[in-house]
């Protein structure tokens, strides 16, 4: 997988970068650009809070600043997980002096929010227009004419048919559109052009313009439209394509120019379990204004890296030492948060209630589960556990969520004592069964650890209290993405209803480090690559 390669940062150090330069699902990536500032939102499905918010001055280096979405809305239909629903393809701008996001809901509609601040406070969703299958929304405000347009797509398993681009006029404060609609663009009527989505609408050199991805997220490409006119006609052209690279499917995403005017696009590539990861591509204009990415429409790996002030190696952050009971801005639930999943307090360690759940044998279905993104490339998960719950059952861990799961973690037996556990379930499996057999904890404390391979194999092992050598648990586990998610990491707390006071689990130390320790040679009768349950794994704290 070409997306394993990918170390911590897209910055090479030399003046030139790497792709992916966001090495993580940052779904359906969209950027901005306010004076010296480059933002960037990404698709957040069901997770809350939702539309992360990025920030860089350069376009390789990014840091996570926050979400516009605490939760979302209607928030009755999030009270569940719903891993691959909620907010698709969000579209940033910064208008008369606000920034305002744009999505489409496929079962609710298109919704906006907006702010003086990109830190917010941001306006609670305002539905600008009602329906299904209404997607990947984009508003253009003309300065030219003093108009304010909306463009969307649709998504056939709600509105029974895509490969359509709808267009609105719309009211210049963005709270509704003003006509029926039309179709600006039938793909259909577009020889070898499929599933046209995605659309971000800009006006450049007198021309409409819809950059716009097709083809299909895993083996698609980037098209462009332009028309004299919003309503059309549009002619078009495939702009970016895998061609003889390693690529796959490079579209969807936005463009941006700096303030030296430089052109410069970011779209994603489909990474399997790691999701959906951003790469950069330059971008110029040909002799009949035409833009062209990439190498000459070619995706580049390296590149010069744009001509930005120098700015320090950053990434979003995954490290986490959980200080006053706080988690960071990278994590997530799969559902709108509720009272008393997490606690505040005076010292370290994240306190997770141990929330009584009808489902704890499907962490699919439980909302009370806190994520982050899986990082791509090889590396190692760790954290800190300890289990405070009394009740039989209950239960604390660390989890690869996808369609398929597996977790390590604690619970509490029948006779109170606890038991180190480790649990997985297939995709499309009602419940999970478990990976090794259940072991006594050897102390009250367990260091739970992941190797993850550059292609997402997991390897799970934990260290008791005082032991500075991981034992290993279980046979490999491959990561598996959702539909349209990644592979997620998660912490959670659980217990049987009815079980009792639940008490509460203590985590701490939460780190990802990349790269993977050496492997010790297999015993005799081992096959490469395999070791025996409750075999010693070297390990470097």
């Amino acid at each position: 997988m070409v997306a394993g390669r990918a170390t911590v940062t897209g910055d090479l150090g030399d003046g030139t970068y790497r792709n992916p330069v966001l090495a993580a699902d940052w779904s359906d990536p969209d950027v901005l650009r306010v004076g010296e500032d480059y933002y960037l939102t990404a698709s957040s499905f069901g997770r809350a809070p939702g539309l992360p918010l990025l920030h860089s001055r350069d376009l390789v280096n990014w840091t996570l600043v926050g979400h516009a979405l605490e939760r979302l809305e209607p928030a009755a239909a999030f009270t569940s997980p719903q891993h691959d629903r909620g907010v698709w393809a969000p579209s940033l701008r910064h208008h008369d002096g606000r920034f305002w996001i744009f999505w489409g809901d496929p079962d609710h509609g298109i919704h906006q929010i907006n702010s003086r601040s990109v830190r917010g406070p941001w306006t609670r969703p305002h539905l600008v227009k009602a329906g299904r299958g209404l997607i990947d929304a984009c508003p253009l405000w003309d300065d030219a004419s003093g108009e304010a347009y909306l463009v969307h797509a649709l998504a056939k398993s709600r509105a029974g048919v895509n490969n359509r681009l709808v267009g609105h006029r719309m009211s210049p404060d963005g709270s509704k559109v003003l006509d029926e609609g039309r179709v600006l663009v039938d793909a259909d009527r577009i020889p070898g052009w499929f599933t046209l989505e995605g659309p971000k609408l800009y006006r450049h050199d007198g021309w409409f313009w819809i950059l716009a991805p097709a083809g299909g997220v895993a083996t698609g490409w980037q098209g462009a439209l332009r028309s004299r006119s919003f309503a059309g006609p549009y002619e078009e052209r495939i702009v970016l394509a895998q061609g003889d690279t390693d690529v796959n499917g490079p579209h969807q995403g936005g463009w941006v120019r700096t303030q030296h005017g430089e052109d410069w696009f970011l779209h994603f590539q489909q990474a399997g379990a790691h999701g959906r990861v951003v790469h950069l591509q330059p971008m110029r204009w040909d002799g009949d204004g035409w833009p062209v990415l990439g190498d000459g429409g070619a995706p580049v790996r390296v590149h010069r890296k744009p001509d930005l002030p120098e700015q320090p190696v950053a990434r979003p952050a995954v490290d986490d030492t959980f200080p006053g009971g706080r988690h960071g801005r990278q994590w997530q639930w799969t559902a709108n948060p509720d009272e008393g999943w997490a606690t505040h307090h005076a010292g370290d360690g994240l306190r997770l209630g141990c929330v009584r759940t009808e489902r704890l044998d499907d962490l699919r279905s439980v909302p009370h589960v806190l994520t982050q993104r899986l990082p791509a490339g090889a590396g190692v998960v760790e954290v800190g556990l300890r289990l405070d719950g009394e009740a039989p059952g209950a239960r604390a861990g660390l989890v690869v969520l996808g369609d398929a799961y597996a977790w390590i973690g604690l619970e509490r037996a029948p006779d109170g004592t606890v038991r180190l556990v480790h649990r997985f379930a297939p995709a499309g499996a009602r419940a999970e069964r478990d990976a090794a057999h259940s072991r006594p904890l050897d102390g009250d404390r367990v260091r739970l650890r992941i190797e993850v391979t550059e292609d997402a194999r997991c390897r799970f092992s934990y260290a008791s209290d005082g032991a500075a050598e991981p034992v290993r648990l279980g046979p490999e586990f491959a990561a598996t993405p959702w539909r349209w998610v990644g592979a997620l990491l998660g912490l959670f707390a659980g217990a049987p209803v009815g079980a009792g006071q639940a008490g509460t689990a203590v985590f701490s130390a939460f780190r990802f480090t990349p790269g993977l320790p050496p492997r010790e040679p297999p015993p005799e009768g081992h096959p490469p690559g395999a070791l025996p349950e409750g075999r010693p794994l070297r390990f470097t704290p």
